[in-house]
């Protein structure tokens, strides 16, 4: 009697590829977002007056990306769906998205005229923000794999979805100031150092929490909930100034917690991060 083949149904080479709807539908609108953004990019035109309109909308969609990108892992971990396929699509947008959006992005706006005639350093220093990018996702894929690697709370190296995030809003705070007719002079320079700067840490070795743990199961006390509730209420009414002056603050705060976060108490940070032992999750896609 023969053996199964490889390609029979039932044989002993026979893997069955998961790929669950939703959270794969909510990776699919992250890359969609990037792509969206790129087009954007491309599509603005300096001699046109609609150039920060149509920037300001790229700037945009790289932000909504980052909130499909928060919600793909959670919707996957909550209902017990994690799966390979879905960890390397995740990663494969996060490259668009947060990646080479930002990097094209970067360079039309601000290194291109900080550099003036000399436009190939420009993209050499998009370039490196880009590569770095890939080479975070890459060891992400990589630690995820190993035993025992998928069950980290923390990230290692500062994740790029808030690299992207940081990058976004802090181009986003230089053209309003321009729009207000606000000579930046060299503050221009600040740009190009982030990026350099954000390049380096993506591929560091600091810790930064995941904050898997927070998710629609997550408890709260009743006082922070009463607080989370007036925050909304303040972002609600304050959306204009939140999108130019809070963002590019609460992912500063981020990139500098990692550096004095092993500074300071395990009670402090449990009560930041939120640290549930009774509910942790294994770490999805960034």
């Amino acid at each position: 009697m023969a053996a199964p083949s490889p390609s029979t149904p039932g044989g002993p080479a026979e893997h069955k590829l998961n790929i669950y709807f939703l959270p794969n539908l909510l990776t699919a609108g992250n890359l969609f977002c990037g792509f969206v953004a790129l087009t954007k990019i491309v599509e603005a035109d300096l001699d046109r007056g609609d150039f920060h309109q149509q920037i300001n909308v790229a700037l945009g969609f790289i932000l909504l990306a980052c909130i499909f990108d928060l919600f793909d892992g959670r919707v996957a971990r909550m209902g017990g769906v994690e799966s390979p396929f879905g960890r390397a699509f995740d990663s494969l947008a996060d490259l668009i998205s947060f990646g080479a959006a930002p990097a094209f992005l970067v360079h039309r706006v601000v290194l291109k005229d900080v550099f003036g005639g000399h436009d190939q350093w420009g993209w050499f220093i998009a370039s490196i923000y880009l590569i770095c990018g890939a080479f975070r996702l890459a060891r992400f894929n990589c630690l995820a794999a190993m035993p025992g690697g998928g069950g980290s709370k923390d990230f290692l190296g500062f994740p790029i979805p808030s690299a992207a995030g940081l990058v976004s809003s802090l181009t986003l705070l230089i053209i309003q100031l321009n729009e207000k007719e606000k000579d930046l002079g060299k503050w221009k320079w600040l740009l190009v150092v982030v990026l350099l700067f954000l390049s380096a840490m993506m591929v560091s070795t600091v810790n930064y929490p995941s904050f898997k743990s927070l998710g629609l199961r997550s408890t709260s006390t009743f006082t922070k909930a009463i607080i989370a509730a007036l925050f909304v209420g303040f972002i609600v009414m304050l959306w204009e100034k939140i999108l130019y002056y809070v963002l590019p603050a609460f992912f500063t705060l981020y990139l500098v917690y990692g550096f004095i976060r092993p500074r300071i108490s395990r009670q402090v940070r449990r009560e930041i991060e939120e640290d549930d032992e009774e509910n942790e999750t294994e770490a999805g896609g960034e």
